[in-house]
This record gives structure tokens, sequence and C-alpha cells, in this order.
């Protein structure tokens, strides 16, 4: 069992988790700055809940583009960019505070901003992480990422409940500005040791589509994204309509805000100390059922309970079971994404994330405003134990036993023409010879074949029977152009799709013939 503090032990890794834990401490007093800063506005629920929409919804639009910047772009210079980008709008947000010119729709515009600088430096940090640590030590990695979210939500709502009450909201949003710089600096001082895959970077473009083709013909990434999500969007209500529920039910100033909201850190923080000893006993479909049952519970508490200590003491698991499945799927995803599609692949579970929450605020919200926060909280409640109980349904893959190394083992195309790389689309048929016994099982076991190609470049795949010739199979399949096919042939593929290819190939006589077509 792999000590969830060891990747710590690595020094690069546990000077930027610090950078990173500092700017999540300012991340979240930010947040509770934004939100009391509105409490007091006419249709205070919908604003409030619109601070989470505004700094969310940015991920959910540039999390795809911002994931093809990580995998195509130096991660580093990308991030210390970015960091320099959210000093400057937390410096002008500050400024404006300070000078009582923050109506509510600039303090939401600026929000974005902040949202928009969050976009683009997620997908470049968690695809940096598996470059940190070694792989057996990524859900460690993982863990110690929910650790740092989640003591920043312990801590950062807590200082900002002190400044809100003592200084005021602008110096709240001071320190977040600080806090980005300090990790840009230490960004600054890091050198990256290896700077991606080896050649020529992919256009952006082309690197976006295949972000997308890769999660569309990937099974074992979309079941990850469903259970995701329908965790993310009933549990969005707890984060959206806290700051009611703290006002509102139960009388408490920002003070008491932060309290609760550090009574969710703390108790994310304990489960994932314990989530490896937890995760010897219990299976991921488990884990998974266990804290959707315990969120909705936290859930109903929260609708139906007026008592403070009470709703206090419900959030403590409540945090233990929202930190397993965010940590659980960042694992599971950083453990099955291949290094050339990872920061894509990450950006995608990031725009489940951020669009659960963003979308889900803003249907909680508007649901507040109509009916209230009790009906709101049932409401959640039903569809949060809905989702747990459909892990028998749609429970998560079993992936522990594929090879997900890069894997080399195409041989080269030998051609007479030279190709421009960017001519496309490039045709590649392969033919095979099967005995008549042997023809059911190799189509069936195409079917994995088709998927790996369609997930490293082939926009079309098809299989066909020769009509004139017994036994002869023609694989067909079209890629976008000759530099994403050479891509193919240089590290998109992995152990896995070895496998997949060798059980085809089994079922073989001779040697397949392929053959290259080209545009005319």
């Amino acid at each position: 069992m792999t000590s969830t503090w060891a990747p710590l032990r690595i020094a690069a890794f546990r000077s930027l988790w610090i950078a990173v834990l500092a700017s999540n401490i300012g991340t979240w007093m930010q947040t509770v700055g934004a939100q009391w800063l509105l409490v007091e506005q006419r249709d205070s629920s919908a604003l409030v809940a619109l601070v989470q929409t505004a700094s969310m919804l940015p991920v959910l639009l540039l999390a795809l583009p911002s994931g093809a910047l990580a995998d195509t772009f130096d991660r580093r210079r990308l991030l210390i960019a970015v960091q320099g980008f959210l000093v400057g709008v937390g410096a002008l947000l500050t400024a404006l505070t300070a000078a009582d010119k923050m109506p509510p729709a600039l303090l939401l515009t600026l929000t974005f901003a902040l949202g928009v600088g969050q976009a683009l430096t997620l997908p470049a940090w968690q695809a940096i992480i598996p470059e940190l640590v070694p792989r057996p030590q990524l859900p460690a990695a993982s863990a110690l990422g929910s650790i740092s979210i989640n003591l920043a939500r312990s801590v950062g709502p807590a200082i900002a409940g002190v400044l809100v009450a003592g200084v005021g909201v602008a110096a709240v949003f001071g320190l977040n500005a600080l806090s980005f710089l300090v990790f840009g600096l230490v960004l600054l001082r890091w050198r990256r040791p290896v700077d991606g895959p080896a050649g020529a970077p992919e256009r952006f473009t082309a690197a976006l589509r295949a972000g997308g083709r890769y999660v569309r013909h990937s099974p074992v990434v979309r079941r990850i994204l469903l259970r995701a999500s329908l965790f993310v969007l009933p549990g969005s209500a707890l984060w959206a309509l806290l700051p009611l529920v703290a006002s509102r039910r139960l009388a408490l100033g920002a003070g008491g805000y932060g309290m609760l909201l550090g009574a969710m850190g703390v108790g994310a923080v304990v489960g994932a100390l314990v989530l490896p000893r937890v995760r010897e006993r219990l299976t991921p479909n488990q884990l998974l059922a266990a804290a959707g049952l315990t969120f909705g519970v936290a859930l109903l508490v929260l609708g139906l309970v007026r008592n403070a200590f009470v709703v206090t003491l419900v959030l403590l698991p409540a945090g233990v079971a929202w930190m397993t499945v965010l940590s659980s799927v960042n694992a599971a995803l950083q453990l099955f994404l291949p290094n050339w599609v990872r920061g894509r692949g990450l950006s995608v579970w990031q725009v489940v994330f951020a669009g659960g929450q963003a979308l889900g605020a803003l249907l909680w919200g508007a649901l507040a405003d109509w009916q209230g926060l009790v009906t709101t909280y049932v409401v959640a409640t039903i569809v949060m134990l809905a989702g747990a109980v459909s892990v028998r349904l749609w429970p998560l893959m079993d992936v522990a036993g594929l090879n997900r190394e890069p894997t080399i083992y195409w041989p080269e195309p030998h051609l007479v023409l030279d190709p421009d790389p960017a001519a496309g689309p490039i045709l590649v048929s392969v033919a095979y010879a099967v005995p008549p016994e042997r023809e059911t099982d190799f189509v069936a076991a195409m079917r994995a074949v088709r998927r790996s190609r369609q997930r490293t470049g082939a926009t079309r795949w098809g299989l066909y029977r020769d009509g004139a010739v017994a036994g002869r199979f023609v694989e067909v399949y079209t890629v976008p152009s000759w530099d994403e096919h050479l891509r193919q042939h240089g590290g998109r593929l992995t152990g896995a799709d070895r496998e997949a290819e060798e059980r085809a190939r089994a079922l073989v006589t001779g040697t397949p013939e392929v053959t290259h077509l080209l545009p005319a």
C-alpha cells in the first residue's frame, strides 16, 4: 500500500503542491468573499448561486481548448503566463472593491475572468503530475490533490470569514491575487526535465479533434465521466446554497459560514488519509455507492434541520464523500489516459465537473427562489440517492489489468512517395486471410481493434469481406492527415492496444497486407 504522503518526498512535486495549496486557499477565500458581498442584494439566492456559475462556467466552455493547449505547448510556460493574467485580474478586483465600486454585474464579470484563468490552469497542472511522480504513486498524488483542495476549503473560508468581518472583502480579494503570484514564482524556479513527447507538437485544431475522438471512442472514460456527473450535479446544491443556509436558516454570519465550509474541508482531509485503507476493503463501485448515499443524507439534513451543531456535524462525512468521489475519478483518469492525450482527457473531466457545478448551481438557485431551500434540498437528495443506486446499472469498468504504457510496434511505412505531413485524408487498408472456422471470432476480436484505431486517430472505420476471395477480410480506416497517421505509428498506441490487435491477428493465417492510399 502506497502512503498518501509518498509523493511529497519528491522535491519538485512538494514545492508545486504547496504553491497550489496557497492558490486553492486564495480561490476559496475569493468565493466566500464574492458570495458574502451578494447576500444582502435583491434576488440574493440566484446571485449567490451565480458566483459559482461564473467561476465554473469558463471551465465548461474552455476546458477542451485548454486541454489541447496543455498537450501541444510547454505546460510550465503556459501556467506561468496564466498566473500573470490572474494576478492582474485579482489586483483589479481588489482595487475596485476597496473603492466601493463593485456592483454585482462587475463582480460576476471579474469572477468569470478568474474562472477563465482557472480553466487554463487545471488541465496543464494535472497533466504535469505524472511527470513529477512515478506511476504507482499517482493515486496518492491524486489524493494529495484532494487534500490540497479540501484543506484549502477548510482554511480558506475560515480566513475569509475573519477578514470579511474584521477588515472587509477587499482584503480577501487581495490575498487571492497574492496566491496566484506565489504559484507563478514557484513555477519560474522549477525547471521541467521533460518537455512532452518527442517530435513536432500537434497543431491546435487537430489536437482538439483528436482529444474529442479519444474520449468519444473510449467506453472506460465515458463511464468514469458518467459516474462523476451523477454525483456532481446533485452535489452542487450543497455548495451553491450553503451561504443561504448559513444566513437564513441557521442565522450565522460570515464566520459561521466559514465554519460550515471548514467542516467539509476537515472531513475531506480525514477521508483522504483513510482512503487507502478503505480501498483495500471496498471495490471502486462500492465506494461510489457509499459516498453517494452519505452525501444524500447530508443534503437532506441541510434542508430539514435548523440546528447549527447538527449541520456542522453532518458536513464532516459529506466532506469525506465528496473527496472520495473526486479523488477516485481523477486517479482513474490519470492511470488510464496515455500521456499524449492526458491534458485533453482531463479537460473533459473538468467539463463534467465544472459543468455539473455551474449548471447545477443555476438550477438549484432558481428552484430555491421558486420553491424555497427545503424543497430544493429534498429534490437534490432524491437525485443524489438515485445516482448512488444506479451504480448497479452503470458500474465503473475494471481496468486494473490493462497495460497503459506507450508502445511502438507498428513497422515504419515504406512509400515511394514523400507525402506532405498535412496531406489527407489518408486511407489505410489491412487485408487478412482468416480460416472459415475462425471468422466469427475474428469479427468479434476486431471490435476492440476498431475502438483502438478510432481512439488514436481514425475518423472512419470499416471491416469488409472480399466477395471474390474466400476468407479474405479487409479492414479500412481513414485518418485526417499523414502526420496524424505517423503519430499512430510513433507513440499513441498503448500495450492494451497491442494486445487487442494481437488477439485478432492470432486468428489470421499469414502476414496481413497493409496499404496506404494518399490523396491524388
